[in-house]
C-alpha cells in the first residue's frame, strides 16, 4: 500500500540481518530529532509511534500527532484522536461473511452509479478464516464430526458461495476453509509473523505487524508481541478498504506479574483472576502491558489465554512484549529462520524487545502474584464473576436464588435432571485449546478417571472443539484422545462451537424437563464468555473453567457439589474417587507435551490449510464484478444499507420528540442486543420465516441467518433473557409501544413508530455492550430507527459499531442514571448539538418531556471520539463514508 511519505523527523534507517538489508523507521533517529526519551514509552505505544512515523502523510497523520504521543510520557493521559494504518485485516466468517456481503452491496450501489464496481477492493492484505459456522448437534459418539461437518456445508452453501465470489474477485484476499482451526488460533500458529517485511518501491522495508479483526477475542494475537484488537465488522470493511483506523492515544495500564503458579494451578485459573482483577481496576478502553519476573515463566501459549481474554476485562489489548520466548514459539510453528532471525534483530534494534526500564512510564499500575492464584471458576453469567473453586456451587445458589436443590442422596430416576445439573460440557475456544499445557491435562485427568471406572454422567452433552488441527495431532500421539473418546469428548469439529453459542440441541427429554418444571442447569465449558442465553437458551447458567476442571464436573454432573472435598463417583472397587486422587502433577503435563508437541504438526497441518477438504471444494466460485443474489434465499440477501430508503429511515443529527423503545441495566451483552441462538416460537423472526413456509425444524439459529437482514432485524434485542425495565418483571424482547403502554415486540413497536415518522432512543447503563464485537448488535438498533443509544458508559468495540452505523452514542453526566431521573418509558426525550461541526466529545443538550408537562434538561457527552467519527456519523455511518469517497474518486 503506497502512501506519501512526509518523515519530518529523519527516521529512514537502514538495518542489516545478515545478507539482507531492510529499510526501517527508527524510533532512536526520531528520538534525537524530536528530543525525547522514547525509551519510557511502554513497548504498546513504541510500537504505535513506528505506525504514525510510516504513515505520516500531512494529513491522515501529522507531525503534530507524532509529537503528542510522544508526549504522552509527561502526562500519561491524552484526548487526541489520531490514525492507524494495520498492516493486515482478519476476519471470521462469523462478522467475516456479513462484511463480504456489505461490500458486495457496495459493488451494486457503485455499479448503479455508473462507476466501475472493480474499485471497490482490498487495499490491504485480508485473511477470512471459517471458524463460526460449525456447530456441535451432534456430540458423543466417534461419527460427530463427520455429521456436523456436513451439516454445516448443507447449512451454509449459498454463504460459501458468497466467499469463493469474493476469493475470485478480490485482490489481497485469503480464505481459510472450515476444518482449520478457529481464527484466533490460526493466526497465533500460522497467519502473523511479528515483524513483517515488504518491497515497496523497489526497496525492502520491515516494520512491526499489526492487525485489526472483527472479532473481540483479536487480542490474543498481542502475546506475540503484535499489535491488534477487535473491531466491528463495519469497521474491518472500511480498513480492507483502505480506511485508517480511528483512535484516541490510550491510556496504558502496566501490569506486573511477580512469582510463578503454584502447583495444580492451570494458566485457566490465573486468566479468570486477571480477568476479575483487571475488570474491578477499570481497563475499558485502554492497553495493559505486562511486564514484571513472572511473565519469564511463561509459556507463549499461556500467555496467549491472558491476553485472548482482554475483552472480558474491557481491554483494547492485552501485550506481551517480543523476548526469547517469542522466539522459541515462532520456530516451534514453522516459522521461516529468516523471519525469526528479522524479529530479533528488529525489536533489539527498534526497543521493542522486553527489557522495561524500571522508570517506564504508565497511566497506572498493577501488580499479580502468580503465586497466589488459586484453582478458579467464573460464572453463572459473566466472567469476571471469579470464584475459588471450593466456592462454585455456593455462588450458584447465590446466583439463582430460587433453586430449591435435590437431596444428594435422593434417588433419580432414568433420564431425570435435576436442578443444577450439567447438562454441556465442553472443551472448547480459543483462549484454552491453544495452550497444550491444559488440555494435555484433561486428558491425563480423564485416563486416570477411566482407569478408576468413572464415566461423564449420561445427561451431559460432553464435546471435544480445538482451535486447531494440530490438538488432534499430540492428543493422537500421546494416546489421550483414546481417554478422552471414553469420556465422551470426542472432537466435533474444529471451531468456536459452543463458545461462540453453537452448543447444538439438547436431547428432547432434557428440553421437555426444563419447559416442564422451570429447570435451572448449568453448561461447563473452556471459553471466554458466559453471559445469560448465549451457551444455550434453555441454559441459565454457564461457568469458565480449565479443561480438566470440565472434564470433572462433567463426571460430577452438577454444580451443586463441592469438587474439592466430595467424591466425583464411585470406583471400580466401590471406593470413592475424588478430585485428588485423578488430577496430574505438573511433572508429567510437561513431560507428554515435550514429547508429543512437534514443529512438523504445525508445518503439516498449515502447509495445506488453504486448499480445505471435498466439501469445499465441491463449491463452485460464481463469476462477475458484481454478485448475484438468489431473490428467493432466506439465508443471504443484498444488504440494505446504501439504499435510498435506508438513509431517508436513518437521518442524522438533532432529533425531537423520540421515543424510548428500552430502558436497560448494566453490563447489557451484543448477545442480548443481537442474539446468535436459536428461535422462539411466537417472536418475529420466526413469524417471518413462517410467512415464507419454512417449517420449524428448519429455522436454524439468528446466526446462521446472519446474512439476512430481514431475519436479524426482526431478531435485534430478542434475546429471552434481556430485561427492559418498561416491562418488568416480564423478560424477553419486549417494550411498551406509546400512546397506550401496550406491551409487545421490540420490532413491532419500532414499525410503528417509525411508520409515523417518531425517532427512537434507548437509555441503559454501565457498560452497555460488552461481548462481541458483533455488528449487528449496531446494525439491528439502527435498522429499528434507533438514533441514540443514551448509556453510563460503552464498551470499546461496541462504540465504534454505533458511529459506524450512524447511531450516536451519547454518555450520562457522572453520578446520573436513568433511574436517578425516574424514567418509566412514558417520556419522550429532545436531542440538540450534534453538528457536522461538533468537536469530538462535545457537549449534547438533552430535553426530557414528561407526561406531568414538565421537563429536565441535561448535559449528555458525545462518544464521537475524533473528528474521522464525527464525519463518519455524519455520512450515514463508515461504509457510506467509504462508498461517497470511492465514488467521487471515480
Amino acid at each position: 500500500m503506497e502512501i506519501t511519505k512526509i518523515d519530518s523527523f529523519s527516521a529512514q534507517q537502514t538495518l542489516a540481518v545478515g545478507a539482507t538489508e531492510y529499510r526501517i523507521f527508527s524510533l532512536s533517529a526520531a528520538e534525537k530529532k524530536l528530543g525525547a526519551n522514547m525509551c519510557r514509552l511502554p513497548v504498546t505505544l513504541r510500537v504505535l509511534l513506528e505506525n504514525l512515523l510510516r504513515f505520516e502523510d500531512g494529513d491522515t497523520v501529522t507531525a503534530d500527532d507524532i509529537r503528542a504521543l510522544v508526549a504522552w510520557v509527561d502526562n500519561p493521559h491524552s484526548e487526541r484522536g489520531i490514525s492507524l494504518s494495520p498492516t493486515r485485516v482478519v476476519l471470521p466468517d462469523s462478522s467475516g461473511v456479513p462484511m463480504l456481503a456489505d461490500v458486495a452491496a457496495m459493488r451494486d450501489a457503485m455499479k448503479k452509479a455508473g462507476a466501475n464496481p472493480r474499485k471497490v477492493n482490498p487495499l490491504r492484505k485480508v485473511d477470512l478464516v471459517i471458524d463460526h459456522a460449525v456447530t456441535a448437534e451432534y456430540a458423543g459418539t466417534a461419527d460427530a464430526y463427520a455429521k456436523n461437518l456436513d451439516l454445516e456445508f448443507r447449512e451454509n452453501r449459498e454463504r460459501y458461495e458468497l466467499v469463493k465470489w469474493a476469493q475470485r474477485e478480490f485482490n489481497n484476499f485469503r480464505v481459510i476453509p472450515p476444518g482449520a482451526g478457529i481464527v484466533h488460533q490460526v493466526n497465533l500458529e500460522f497467519l502473523s509473523r511479528p515483524v513483517w517485511s515488504e518491497m515497496i518501491n523497489g526497496q525492502r522495508h520491515a516494520f512491526p505487524d499489526s492487525l485489526v479483526a472483527c472479532d473481540s477475542h483479536t487480542p490474543m494475537i498481542n502475546s506475540l508481541g503484535v499489535m491488534g484488537w477487535g473491531v466491528g465488522g463495519i469497521e474491518a470493511a472500511s480498513a480492507m478498504l483502505g480506511q485508517p483506523i480511528s483512535l484516541v492515544i490510550p491510556d496504558v495500564v502496566g501490569c506486573k506479574l511477580v512469582g510463578q503458579l503454584k502447583p495444580g494451578v492451570t494458566t485457566t485459573d490465573l486468566a479468570l483472576t486477571v480477568t476479575q482483577r483487571l475488570r474491578a481496576k477499570g481497563v475499558i478502553g485502554k492497553w495493559v502491558e505486562f511486564h514484571g519476573p513472572g511473565v519469564k515463566t511463561m509459556r507463549l501459549q499461556e500467555r496467549a489465554t491472558l491476553s485472548n481474554m482482554s475483552c472480558e476485562y474491557g481491554a483494547t489489548m492485552s501485550f506481551f512484549p517480543i523476548d526469547e520466548e517469542t522466539l522459541r514459539y515462532l520456530e516451534l510453528t514453522g516459522r521461516k529462520a529468516e523471519d525469526i532471525a528479522l524479529t530479533e534483530a528488529y525489536a533489539k534494534a527498534q526497543g521493542l524487545w522486553n527489557e522495561a526500564p524500571a522508570d517506564a512510564v504508565f497511566s497506572d499500575s498493577l501488580e499479580i502474584d502468580l503465586g497466589a492464584i488459586e484453582p478458579s471458576v467464573s460464572g453463572p453469567r459473566l466472567p469476571q464473576d471469579r470464584h475459588d473453586l471450593s466456592r462454585a456451587a455456593e455462588s450458584f445458589i447465590k446466583g439463582f436464588p430460587n433453586v430449591k436443590p435435590s437431596r444428594s442422596d435422593a434417588p433419580r430416576a432414568p433420564g431425570e435432571v435435576r436442578e443444577g445439573d450439567v447438562v454441556i460440557g465442553a472443551i472448547t475456544s480459543c483462549t484454552n485449546t491453544s495452550n497444550p499445557s491444559v488440555l494435555v491435562a484433561a486428558g491425563l485427568l480423564a485416563r486416570n478417571a477411566q482407569r478408576k471406572g468413572l464415566k461423564s454422567k449420561p445427561w451431559v452433552k460432553t464435546s471435544l472443539s480445538p482451535g486447531s488441527a494440530v490438538v488432534s495431532d499430540y492428543l493422537n500421539e500421546s494416546g489421550l484422545q483414546q481417554s478422552l473418546d471414553a469420556l465422551g469428548f470426542q472432537v466435533v469439529g474444529y471451531g468456536c462451537m459452543t463458545c461462540a453459542g453453537g452448543s447444538g440441541s439438547l436431547p428432547p427429554p432434557i428440553s421437555e424437563q426444563i419447559e416442564k418444571n422451570d429447570l435451572t442447569l448449568c453448561s461447563v465449558l473452556s471459553g471466554n464468555r458466559n453471559f445469560e442465553g448465549r451457551i444455550h437458551p434453555e441454559v441459565r447458567g454457564a461457568y469458565l473453567m480449565s479443561p480438566p476442571l470440565v472434564v470433572a464436573y462433567s463426571i460430577a454432573g452438577t454444580l451443586l457439589t463441592d469438587i474439592t472435598k466430595d467424591a466425583l463417583g464411585t470406583g471400580n472397587d466401590g471406593q470413592p474417587v475424588y478430585l485428588k486422587d485423578i488430577w496430574p502433577t505438573d511433572a508429567e503435563i510437561a513431560e507428554i507435551v515435550e514429547r508429543n508437541l512437534r514443529r512438523e504438526q504445525f508445518l503439516h497441518r498449515y502447509g495445506s490449510c488453504e486448499e480445505g477438504e471435498a466439501h469445499w471444494k465441491a463449491i463452485k466460485a460464481p463469476e462477475g464484478a458484481t454478485f448475484k443474489w438468489d431473490p428467493v434465499s432466506t439465508m443471504l440477501k443484498q444488504p440494505p444499507f446504501f439504499s435510498e430508503a435506508w438513509l431517508a429511515k436513518n437521518p442524522r443529527g438533532d432529533f425531537q420528540g423520540a421515543r424510548i423503545l428500552a430502558l436497560l441495566g448494566d453490563s447489557v451483552t451484543t448477545d442480548h442486543i443481537a442474539p446468535m441462538s436459536g428461535f422462539s416460537k411466537g417472536v418475529p423472526a420466526a413469524l417471518y420465516l413462517e410467512s415464507l413456509g419454512i417449517p420449524m425444524k428448519e429455522w436454524g439459529t439468528y446466526l446462521l441467518r446472519r446474512s439476512n437482514h430481514e431475519v436479524l432485524i426482526r431478531g435485534a434485542l430478542a434475546n429471552i433473557r434481556i430485561r427492559n425495565h418498561m416491562c418488568a418483571p416480564k423478560e424477553g424482547g419486549y417494550t411498551r409501544y406509546f400512546p397506550g403502554g401496550d406491551i409487545m415486540p421490540f420490532y413491532d413497536a419500532a414499525e410503528r413508530y417509525a411508520a409515523q415518522r417518531i425517532p427512537m432512543v434507548m437509555f441503559a447503563g454501565k457498560e452497555y455492550g460488552c461481548g462481541s464485537s458483533r455488528d449487528w448488535a449496531a446494525k439491528g438498533p439502527a435498522a429499528l430507527g434507533v438514533r441514540a443509544i443514551i448509556a453510563e458508559n460503552f464498551e470499546r468495540i461496541h462504540r465504534s459499531n454505533l458511529v459506524g452505523m450512524g447511531v450516536a452514542p451519547l454518555e450520562l453526566p457522572a453520578g446520573v442514571t436513568w433511574k436517578s431521573l425516574h424514567l418509566d418509558g412514558t417520556e419522550t426525550v429532545d436531542v440538540a448539538g450534534i453538528t457536522p461541526h461538533m468537536k469530538p466529545r462535545a457537549t449534547v443538550n438533552c430535553a426530557i418531556h414528561r407526561v406531568n408537562g414538565t421537563t429536565e434538561t441535561l448535559a449528555l457527552r458525545s462518544r464521537l471520539d475524533t473528528r474521522r467519527e464525527i464525519a463518519w456519523y455524519q455520512s450515514g455511518g463508515i461504509l457510506n463514508y467509504v462508498f461517497d469517497q470511492l465514488r467521487r474518486s471515480y
